[in-house]
C-alpha cells in the first residue's frame, strides 16, 4: 500500500518545489480578486471538476469561488457521454456565457491533458472576455496535443504522467494522480491568496463549518452577499 502513498506525496512535494513561482503568481491573482470583490471561477471536465466542487461552499472555502459546472461535462449524468462531450467543439463558449465571468475575476481551468476541446475553448473564452486565466495541466501531454499550459496567463504544471495512473496491476495501471494534484494546487492558491488579501487589510470571505457555534449565521451572511453572483449558490 505504501507505493501509491509515496507516488502521491512525492508528486505533491515536487509540485510545491518546482512550481513555487507559478503558485505564488496565481495566489497573487487570487488576492487581487478578493481585494476587488471579484470571483474566482473554476472549471474542469470529468474528474477534473472535482477541483471546483472541493473548493465550493465548504468549511474553509472561499465564498467568492464560483464553480463552472455543466452536467453534460460531468460524470453523474452519463460518464461515457461526458467523455465525448468534452472533446466536442463549441460547447465551452456557451457554458462560459452562462456563468458571467468578467474582467476583474479570475478563471481557473483544470485539465490534466490540457488538450480536449472543452477546457481549451473555456480558457480561450475567458481570455477573449478579458478575464485573467490560470491553467492546471500536465506538461507530459504537450507531446500529445496538450496546449493549455501554453495559452494561460498563469500556467501551473501538475506534473501528472501521461496516462495518469501509476501503480502496475497486471497489464494495466491503477491509482490516478491528477485529482490529488489539482486539489492541492487549487486549494494552495486559494489559501495563500486569502492570506495575502488579509495582509493587504482585506478580510477574505471564508465559510466555516455549520456545525460550530456561530457558523450558520456567518455562512448565511456570506450566502446573502454572493447570491445572484455565484451561479451555483
Amino acid at each position: 500500500m505504501s507505493e501509491y502513498l509515496e507516488r502521491i506525496t512525492g508528486l505533491l512535494a515536487r509540485i510545491e518545489r518546482e512550481e513555487s513561482a507559478a503558485l505564488a503568481a496565481a495566489s497573487d491573482a487570487v488576492a487581487d480578486v478578493i481585494c476587488r470583490d471579484g470571483l474566482v471561477h473554476i472549471f474542469g471536465c470529468g474528474h477534473s471538476h472535482l477541483a471546483a466542487l472541493d473548493t465550493f461552499y465548504r468549511a474553509g472555502g472561499l465564498a467568492c469561488v464560483s464553480p463552472v459546472l455543466d452536467e453534460d461535462l460531468m460524470l453523474h449524468d452519463g460518464a461515457a457521454k461526458s467523455s465525448r462531450m468534452e472533446k466536442t467543439p463549441g460547447i465551452a463558449p456557451e457554458v462560459f456565457r452562462r456563468h458571467g465571468a468578467k474582467p476583474g475575476d479570475l478563471f481557473v481551468v483544470v485539465s490534466a491533458s490540457g488538450k480536449n476541446a472543452a477546457p481549451v475553448e473555456m480558457l480561450r473564452s475567458a481570455k477573449a472576455a478579458g478575464v485573467r486565466t490560470v491553467a492546471v495541466a500536465s506538461s507530459a501531454y504537450r507531446a500529445h496535443g496538450g496546449v493549455l499550459l501554453d495559452e494561460a496567463d498563469i500556467p501551473i504544471d501538475c506534473k501528472v504522467p501521461h496516462g495518469d495512473a501509476v501503480v502496475e496491476v497486471g497489464d494495466a495501471k491503477m491509482g490516478g494522480l491528477s485529482t490529488y494534484a489539482s486539489l492541492f494546487i487549487v486549494n494552495t492558491i486559494l489559501i495563500e491568496g486569502a492570506r495575502k488579501a488579509l495582509a493587504r487589510g482585506v478580510t477574505p470571505p471564508v465559510y466555516v463549518s455549520g456545525n460550530v457555534e456561530g457558523g450558520t449565521a456567518r455562512n448565511v451572511a456570506l450566502e446573502e452577499r454572493y447570491f445572484g453572483r455565484v451561479k451555483r449558490l
